[in-house]
C-alpha cells in the first residue's frame, strides 16, 4: 500500500504560486491530505498576497484531489507532543500539525522547508526544493 502524502502549506503554496518545487508536488496532489491548520496558512498567505480568497479556492484545491481534514483535540495533543521531539528546531504549529497528520496516517510529510530534512523525526519527509 502506498503511503499518503501529507502536504505542508509550503508545498501547496509552491504549486499555487508556481514556485520552485511545484513540479515535484503536482504529481502528489491527487489523494494528498492536508490539515485544516495548514489550509489556514495557505489562505492567510493568499490574503497577504492580495488574492481574493473565498470558498472557490478550497473547492478548486479539493477538486484536484487534496483532502483537507479537520483538526481535532487528539490532533492538538499529538501536535503539541511533537514539539518535544525537536524543541529547538523552530517548528511552527502548522509544521507540527502536518507532521502529526503524517504520523497518524502513516504518511509522508511533503514540505518546501529544507530544515525538516535535518530533523530526527519518526515521520518520513519529502523536501521539494
Amino acid at each position: 500500500m502506498t503511503r499518503p502524502h501529507v502536504l505542508d502549506a509550503s508545498a501547496l503554496l509552491a504549486v499555487l504560486n508556481q514556485e520552485a518545487g511545484a513540479e515535484q508536488v503536482l504529481p502528489l496532489l491527487s489523494g494528498a491530505l492536508m490539515s485544516a491548520v495548514n489550509w489556514s496558512e495557505v489562505v492567510q498567505k493568499a490574503l497577504a498576497r492580495g488574492v481574493a480568497v473565498g470558498p472557490r479556492l478550497r473547492l478548486d484545491v479539493q477538486a484536484i484531489g487534496v483532502r483537507i481534514l479537520p483538526f481535532e483535540v487528539g490532533d492538538a495533543d499529538l501536535t503539541a507532543q511533537l514539539w518535544r521531539s525537536a524543541p529547538r528546531a523552530g517548528l511552527s504549529l502548522g509544521d507540527r500539525a502536518c507532521l502529526a497528520l503524517a504520523r497518524q496516517r502513516d504518511g509522508v510529510a511533503v514540505t518546501a522547508d529544507r530544515a525538516w530534512a535535518e530533523l530526527a523525526l519518526d515521520v518520513p519527509v519529502k523536501v521539494v526544493r
